[in-house]
């Protein structure tokens, strides 16, 4: 049997796992594991031992549980309500005044957490009954937290950014620095449409009555502190980094203390709160290890295949496609994936045969980091089985149907695939920060 079967054999094979419900991790690892030792014999486990071992010496990997321990604290302690608050009253008097807040809010979320998943729990139960309350549309609500808690992968601190640094070797430092101008670039624009089209359609968000927002100055002021509060946690974590002060690990430690303290200055730091947020930071911090190391034996097999050559003699011998032409066809094949995976699951599955032919291409793979990660933003929305709609569809109110759900994500994608576009079309956007900051 020839190499380039094998591993065609091995790819269907997780293919089929995964369809059968098996978990990514061990769908993965499992494939892995029985091919070394199948082609290699005992000695194919010295793959699986050396790709722990590397897992094990990364020091940025510190970072993962550090940043999630972050974003679950300030959510469960309540400091992110203190947030939408000042939204409330700030933002409340503008057309869609309330949807362009809570654009706002997942960002800073998306500061705090770098997991989609806390924006869109956060915003399902703090935003979203507050606007359907206030009258705004259900449809374009549902589509304005979802796009909104999507940016929680691209913006900094990003875990899936992490996992990607991991698997493509890359900085995980210029990684987020390439995601950050992207990221806002991206809230940017989905805040121009949201007040484009209040505008033209007031009935969509209409502003907040006058007496809802009218209070003394000095209530407003002290609203404003209490909901700046996580976005100065975040300043200060990041402020640190890029001076120079301290490492990307001694900044995610620097976020983790200062939300505890915040948390605790407050008040609201008690056992619950605390046994709350470890469970799930333990969770998620566990559940990404094993992907990584799934995916790193895998990649190991992969490359002792020669399977990543084969792939590049098709595309560019036979097929005879150019270098953008093939890149075109990975972010297509991102796409229909979405449909059915999650980012993390088409990022191990993919990655060891992507990123060495993107390599091979002569691109930029922090560049196509950032292309990755936004297509794994509009993949987490694609129907029939995008991520963002079946968290949706669980955490939403009954009077929010599927079919609403669908309905809402049709332009939020447009907006996300001409941001996809920009970045594509002009790669400065995403390596311009990276470039400034460590030359």
């Amino acid at each position: 049997m020839s190499y380039e079967l094998i591993a065609i054999l091995m790819f269907s094979s997780m293919m089929l796992m995964l369809m059968t419900g098996q978990r990514v991790f061990g769908a993965i690892g499992a494939v892995a594991a029985i091919a070394s030792l199948t082609l290699w014999g005992v000695g194919g486990s010295e793959i699986s031992f050396g790709a722990a071992m590397k897992l094990m010496k990364w020091f940025p990997l510190l970072t993962l549980p550090l940043f999630i321990y972050m974003g679950y604290i300030l959510a469960e302690s309540g400091i992110a309500d203190d947030l939408y608050k000042m939204f409330h009253v700030w933002f409340g008097g503008l057309k869609g005044g309330l949807a362009i807040g809570t654009i706002v809010l997942m960002v800073v979320i998306s500061a705090m957490n770098g997991l989609s998943v806390a924006g869109m729990a956060i915003g399902t139960t703090i935003a979203l009954p507050e606007l359907l309350k206030r009258g705004y549309d259900k449809i374009m609500v549902t589509g304005v937290i979802q796009a909104g808690s999507s940016l929680g992968i691209l913006v900094p601190p990003s875990v899936v950014l992490v996992l990607y640094g991991m698997i493509a070797r890359q900085p995980v430092g210029q990684l987020w620095l390439a995601g950050a101008l992207p990221g806002l670039m991206m809230a940017t624009l989905f805040i121009i449409y949201i007040a484009v089209r209040c505008n033209i359609q007031p009935e969509l968000g209409p502003p907040l009555p006058k007496e809802e927002r009218t209070m003394p100055m000095r209530e407003k002021l002290k609203l404003l502190r209490a909901g700046l509060l996580p976005l100065f946690i975040f300043v200060m974590m990041t402020g640190l980094f890029l001076m120079g002060i301290t490492s990307l690990v001694e900044s995610s430690a620097v976020g983790a203390l200062a939300a505890t303290f915040a948390a605790f200055v407050k008040g609201r730091l008690n056992a619950k709160v605390m046994e709350e947020t470890l469970r799930k930071t333990l969770g998620i911090s566990c559940m990404f290890m094993w992907i990584i190391l799934a995916a790193l034996a895998f990649g190991a097999v992969f490359d002792g295949l020669g399977a990543v050559n084969a792939i590049e003699g098709f595309f560019l011998g036979q097929l005879g496609l150019g270098p953008w032409e093939v890149l075109i066809l990975m972010q297509l094949s991102f796409l229909l994936m979405g449909t059915f995976l999650d980012d993390t699951a088409m990022l191990v599955i993919v990655a060891p045969l992507y990123i060495p032919l993107v390599d091979m291409l002569g691109f930029n793979l922090v560049w196509y980091g950032v292309l990755y990660t936004i297509t794994s933003q509009i993949a987490y929305m694609t129907p029939p089985f995008g991520y963002n709609l079946f968290l949706m569809r669980a955490m939403a109110p009954k009077e929010v149907s599927l079919r609403d759900i669908y309905v809402s994500i049709i332009p939020f994608v447009g907006v996300m695939l001409l941001a996809l576009t920009l970045v594509m079309v002009f790669p400065q956007i995403a390596l311009w920060l990276p470039s400034q900051f460590y030359s």
